[in-house]
């Protein structure tokens, strides 16, 4: 498998390799990795039919290298013959969809999702559906029906979630690139533990449509790969207003993504540094210089880094979970085992068949997450409660949407710490939330963030810096990410 689309893309435009033998090197290694001591559990299947549309895609290529047109062939398809990996939440038409939860054990998608029908008609080839913590619910990929995903790194530790497979499977060079979904930080989060790049768009550039739901007014699809390109790429082929989804958006400047130029001008570059990131506590050491020496990269370009106060920022994690736990317990509320998903019907009426089928379909993870999120809307508190946490997301809104009227770009870690072991914070859901510290409120606020492998701890994990950005800012995030990555590369970051 090649690490990088580009790679990929010339391999296949000059004959040296096919998509089909693409995909079975990734079904060769699924299957090895089940036997496995220590498995990595990125993929959950390899779909039945990837070897047959690998090899369409292959006599599509094989025609037009013969008849002279492949570089047009490209040029309307430029992930023809590309393998990507899809994450369980996201429907693939007639494949199964379970988000990785007993409750819809043996669900089959009915249609494509919009980004997987965007993706495939610009010529790649899904692979298969990763491993996920259930429902999107977690920040480690343990919790999930089909066990824990392990990072590529060292397997003894976790890949961070929930979008843990998907990641997985691109460090693991399993698969060129990987879609994922976000809420609080689920695509970023894993990217950094993996040592990969990680993107969360804007809120709206990526359909919904096809995604099983979490928080509705958070959830935004997400891509990850080896380098701003692998980012970049898919993001111009799946980006765009959907009729599907009444909140997507066009994302202005995409032309600029078929071929990044890395950012040169770097004494234009106004960047903020939150003081309540610079100062939190719970940082690692090895998180804190690392993102010291990132802060001290950009000022030797010439960027003007600067420390700003924005004291909302205290609040994201707390008016996140609100937010996001009471949509959660709505969204969730459809799944009873009544209109579709595993049923568990005792014969004792509707009302203990929705009991029983919930009791027994849901994790333990997911049921805290309804529990609470109910709590929170429960009579006695959603005007206390829910309703406060809507109007410190607004303030949040507003004043990070105000701070980038002076600064283009915001630098914090993405995570306070490296990837920790597996079963460490399983029975601790308090520190588990607590890996979002910093990838929060860039969903409450909206805005896109890009995880940058930017170095690695003293034991070898990896650590993930976010650069993020105004709202529809993304081809200038990616190209100061490629700035990093141009003169980053083969820095003896573990994956790279």
């Amino acid at each position: 498998m090649f690490c990088t689309i580009q790679e990929t893309v010339d391999a296949l435009r000059s004959g040296a390799v096919t998509s089909e033998a693409l995909v079975r090197e990734t079904a060769d290694a699924f299957a090895a990795d089940q036997k496995s001591p220590k498995p990595l559990n990125a993929f959950l299947e390899i779909y039945d039919d990837a070897i047959a549309w690998a090899k369409a895609a292959d006599a599509e290529i094989a025609a037009a290298r013969a008849d002279g047109t492949v570089d047009a062939l490209f040029a309307r398809k430029p992930l023809l013959g590309v393998p990507f990996a899809n994450k369980d939440n996201i429907s693939c038409k007639g494949k199964k969809l379970t988000c990785a939860s007993r409750i819809l054990a043996g669900y089959v998608a009915p249609y494509d999702a919009t980004v997987i029908a965007r993706l495939t008609a610009k010529g790649a080839i899904p692979l298969g559906r990763c491993n996920q913590d259930e429902f999107a619910m977690g920040s480690s990929t343990e919790y999930s029906v089909y066990g824990p995903t392990r990072n590529p790194i060292d397997r003894d530790y976790v890949s961070g979630g929930s979008s843990g497979g998907s990641t997985a499977a691109v460090a693991a060079n399993q698969a060129v690139f990987a879609l994922g979904t976000e809420t609080g930080g689920s695509v970023r989060l894993p990217a950094s533990y993996c040592g990969i790049y990680g993107l969360k768009p804007t809120y709206g550039v990526l359909s919904r449509w096809g995604v099983v739901a979490y928080g509705s007014s958070l959830d935004q699809v997400g891509i990850l790969g080896h380098t701003p390109q692998d980012i970049a790429t898919p993001l111009a082929c799946m980006a765009g207003a959907d009729v599907y989804d009444d909140t997507s958006a066009d994302l202005p400047g995409t032309d600029a993504l078929a071929r990044l130029a890395a950012w040169d001008d770097f004494s234009s570059l106004r960047i903020a540094v939150p003081k309540q990131f610079e100062a939190a506590e719970g940082m690692d050491a090895d998180v804190r210089r690392v993102f010291d020496d990132t802060k001290a990269w950009f000022s030797g370009k010439g960027a003007a880094v600067t420390v700003v106060d924005v004291p909302v920022l205290d609040a994201a994690i707390a008016s996140y979970y609100v937010i996001a736990l009471s949509e959660a317990a709505s969204n969730l509320s459809r799944f009873d085992g009544i209109r579709y998903g595993r049923r568990v019907d005792n014969g004792a009426g509707y009302d203990q068949l929705y009991v029983d089928t919930r009791s027994a379909g849901f994790g333990p993870e997911v049921k805290r997450r309804i529990i609470i999120g109910n709590y929170v809307l429960s009579e006695q508190f959603s005007g206390n409660t829910y309703k406060k946490g809507m109007s410190v997301r607004a303030r949040m809104q507003r004043e990070v949407a105000a701070l980038f009227d002076q600064y283009d770009m915001i630098l914090c870690p993405t995570c306070p710490t490296t990837a920790f072991r597996l079963g460490e914070k399983y029975d601790d859901p308090l520190a588990m939330y607590l890996s979002d510290l910093f990838t929060t409120f860039v969903n409450l606020a909206r805005i896109p963030s890009l995880s940058v492998p930017a170095g690695a701890s003293k034991g070898g994990m990896p650590v993930g810096i976010q650069f993020a950005g105004a709202m529809f800012s993304e081809p200038t995030l990616l190209r100061v990410a490629q700035a990093w990555e141009d003169e980053h590369r083969g820095c003896g970051c573990p994956v790279r």
